[in-house]
C-alpha cells in the first residue's frame, strides 16, 4: 500500500463513502419525522445526539481494541452490526430510532477508528495528512446529494423508498468492507508496560495533563457543538428562511467540504508544527459562518447559504489539521488511544450540539441559538491564538 491515492486506499475511501451515506439521509429524515410526530427540539436533539454520544463513549475503547487486534478483523465484525442498525430504522419510529442510533454509534466508533488508524499506520509521515484528509472528504461526500435524496424520500410520503435506501446501503457497505485490505500492525507493549497500559480509562487524564491534547480537544469540542447544531436543526430552521432549503444548505456545506479538501489537501500541515495563524483563520471562518446563519432570519437566503459555504470551509480544514498534528506530537506508545480520545471530543461536541442547543431553540429561537454558536466560535479564536509548543521530542 503505497501513497494516499493508491488503489488499496481508494477502496478504503469508497468504503467510507458508502458507510456514511446512510447518515446523510438520516440527518434529514429523523428531525422531520420527529417534528411530524410532535416531538420538541429537545427530544429531537436527544435522539440525534444519542448517535455520537455513544460513539464518543466507545471511541477510546475502539482505539485500544484496534491497536491490540488490528483494524481489519474489527472492521469486518462491525459491518454486520451496522447493517442491523440500518435495517432497524426501516420498521420503527422515534423510540426505535433511539435504539438504532445507539447501535449505529457503537459501529461508527469502531469503523472510523479502524479506517483512520489503519491509514495512519500504513502511510509514510509525509502522506499522512493527505490520507486523513481524503478519508474525511469521503465521509462528507454523501452530504452533497444525500440531503436532497432524503427530502425526495420524505416528500414522496412512502416508506418503501426509505427502506430500499437503507437496505441497499447496508448490503453495499458489507460487500465492499469485506473485500477491503489494509496493513495490520498489532502493537506490542512497551518495555515495562502492561498489555492494558494504554487503556482509555488510564488515558482520560491526559485530556487535562497533556496541554497539546487538551488544546486540540477543546477546539474540536467547541467547533463540533456548532457543527452538531447545524446538522440537527437546519432541516427545521430552513422553513423559517425566505427561499431557504435544507437540502441546498447541506449540499452546499458538504460540497464545500469536498472541494476544499481536494484543493487544499496538500496544504494541511504535516510536520508536527502548530501554526497559530492558520488555526485562528479556521475558527474565524467558523464563527462567521454561525453568525451568517443566525442573521439569515432577517437577511434571507443569501446569508443562509453563505453560512453553509463558510461552515464547509471550516469543517474541511479543522479536523484533518488537528488530527495530523496530534499524530506527530503524541507519544507513540499511547497514540492510538489518545487519538481516540480526541476524536471522542469531536463526537461529544456534535452530540451536545443537539442536546444542549435543542432547549435553547425551544426557549428562544433557532436564530438566537446560532448566535450563541457564533459567540462560542469567537471564544475559540482567542483560545487558538495561544501558541502550543511543538513537542516532537515526546514521540
Amino acid at each position: 500500500m503505497r501513497g494516499a491515492l493508491s488503489w488499496p486506499f481508494l477502496r478504503l475511501y469508497m468504503l467510507t463513502l458508502l458507510y456514511f451515506s446512510a447518515n446523510s439521509i438520516l440527518n434529514v429524515i429523523i428531525p422531520l419525522k420527529g417534528a411530524e410526530l410532535g416531538a420538541t427540539n429537545t427530544t429531537i436533539g436527544l435522539v440525534m445526539g444519542a448517535y455520537l454520544f455513544t460513539t464518543m463513549f466507545f471511541r477510546p475503547w475502539a482505539g485500544h481494541i484496534i491497536q491490540k487486534h488490528g483494524p481489519i478483523k474489527v472492521l469486518r465484525t462491525i459491518l454486520i452490526f451496522n447493517g442491523a442498525a440500518l435495517i432497524l430504522y426501516t420498521f420503527t419510529e422515534l423510540e426505535g430510532f433511539i435504539v438504532a442510533r445507539i447501535l449505529q454509534g457503537v459501529c461508527t466508533a469502531f469503523f472510523s477508528m479502524a479506517l483512520q488508524l489503519g491509514i495512519i499506520d500504513a502511510l509514510p509521515e509525509k502522506d499522512r495528512s493527505q490520507g486523513i484528509s481524503m478519508y474525511s472528504l469521503c465521509a462528507y461526500l454523501p452530504g452533497i446529494l444525500g440531503p436532497l435524496l432524503a427530502l425526495g424520500i420524505w416528500q414522496a410520503g412512502d416508506s418503501y423508498y426509505f427502506t430500499v435506501a437503507m437496505v441497499t446501503i447496508a448490503i453495499l457497505t458489507g460487500v465492499v468492507g469485506y473485500s477491503a485490505k489494509m496493513d495490520q500492525k498489532v502493537a506490542e507493549p512497551a518495555p515495562g508496560q502492561t498489555e492494558q497500559g494504554a487503556t482509555m480509562f488510564g488515558s482520560v487524564s491526559q485530556l487535562v495533563k497533556n496541554p497539546i491534547l487538551c488544546k486540540c480537544s477543546v477546539l474540536m469540542l467547541a467547533a463540533s457543538i456548532i457543527f452538531g447544531a447545524v446538522t440537527t436543526f437546519i432541516p427545521l430552521y430552513a422553513v423559517q428562511i425566505n427561499y431557504g432549503n435544507a437540502g441546498i444548505f447541506l449540499m452546499l456545506q458538504a460540497g464545500t467540504v469536498v472541494l476544499s479538501r481536494l484543493v487544499w489537501r496538500k496544504k494541511i500541515p504535516s510536520d508536527g508544527t502548530w501554526r497559530s495563524s492558520f488555526m485562528v483563520g479556521i475558527m474565524l471562518t467558523l464563527a462567521t459562518a454561525a453568525l451568517s446563519v443566525s442573521l439569515s432570519i432577517v437577511g434571507g437566503a443569501v446569508f443562509f447559504y453563505v453560512g453553509a459555504i463558510l461552515m464547509g470551509i471550516a469543517q474541511a480544514l479543522l479536523y484533518p489539521t488537528l488530527t495530523t498534528y496530534l499524530t506527530f506530537v503524541l507519544p507513540k506508545t499511547d497514540r492510538n488511544v489518545l487519538i481516540g480520545l480526541f476524536i471522542a471530543m469531536a463526537d461529544l461536541g456534535v452530540s451536545l450540539g443537539g442536546v444542549i442547543m435543542g432547549p435553547v431553540a425551544d426557549f428562544f429561537s433557532y436564530s438566537f441559538m446560532y448566535m450563541i454558536c457564533a459567540i462560542v466560535g469567537v471564544t475559540m479564536i482567542i483560545f487558538a491564538y495561544e501558541r502550543s509548543k511543538t513537542s516532537v521530542e515526546l514521540r
